[in-house]
Formats: structure tokens, sequence, C-alpha cells
């Protein structure tokens, strides 16, 4: 298999770590994957919940453990949210809205600078407005 990609959206926080687990945390209540009764910290100590994301995952926030910062080298399963100047690369003003997000991840000239390797994930604020509204998350499963 070759990993597949995957997008969502999640509430605004300004504190994109409190974000990212509360992304996590409404995708688990959805959807505990088999693994009920369990807490997002839970599964990730759980030799059987790391196999079933490295075989195959979510393709969704549950594929990655935690955020670190956008300068952070591509190691994971994590989340990483964009620097400025990956953003302006496909949104010049910097202040991508959900329509324009969307746009740059089906258009087939940014699905590489966008696009993370196998098992990563990125984020970035989308505005609505001019303020922001919510949090764009995106990634490859690890399979």
């Amino acid at each position: 298999m070759g990993g597949n990609s995957w997008w969502q959206t999640g509430p605004y926080e300004s504190d994109l770590a409190v974000a990212f687990r509360r992304a996590q945390e409404a995708e688990l209540a959805r959807d505990d994957r088999g693994f009920p009764g369990r807490t997002v910290e839970e599964l990730w100590r759980s030799e059987d919940w790391a196999e079933y994301i490295f075989t195959g995952g979510t393709a969704t926030v549950l594929d990655q453990i935690r955020t670190v910062a956008a300068t952070e080298p591509e190691e994971g399963p994590y989340m990483r949210p964009l620097t400025e100047e990956e953003v302006r690369a496909w949104c010049p003003h910097g202040r991508p809205t959900r329509a324009e997000w969307k746009a740059a991840l089906r258009a087939d000239a940014y699905l590489d600078d966008l696009f993370p390797t196998r098992g990563l994930g990125r984020c970035t604020v989308l505005y609505e407005d001019g303020a922001p509204a919510e949090i764009g998350y995106w990634g490859v499963t690890a399979d």
C-alpha cells in the first residue's frame, strides 16, 4: 500500500496544540475505531493502536500523536503547522479561507508542497471575514 491523503477541519483555538487535541477527542467520540473507552493519550500508549495506525491508520487527526513546532524536522507521526512562508506559497495574502485551502489541496501544482510524507500531518488556521474561524488539518496515512 502507499499512504492515503486525508483532510478535515476543527474548531479554532489560538493554541494549536489545544485545538488539535480537541479535534482528536471529537474524532474519537465520533468513531472509536474498535478501541472503546480510551482517551487519545491511552491509545498512543497502546502497542495495538500503534500497529493499527502504522498498518492502515484512520485518515484523520488520530493518526498523529501531537503537534510540533512549525520548524521541527520531518519526523513523526506528528502534526506540524505550516510556516508563514509555506502558507504564502499558495495563499499570498497569508490568511487562507477554507475555500482557498481546499483549492490548494486539490491543485496538482501544490500537492508536493502541501502534503507531507507518510505518517505526517499538517495544519493551518483558516479565516472567515479576516478573522480566525477554524483549523485545517491534513496528512498522509503511514501505511
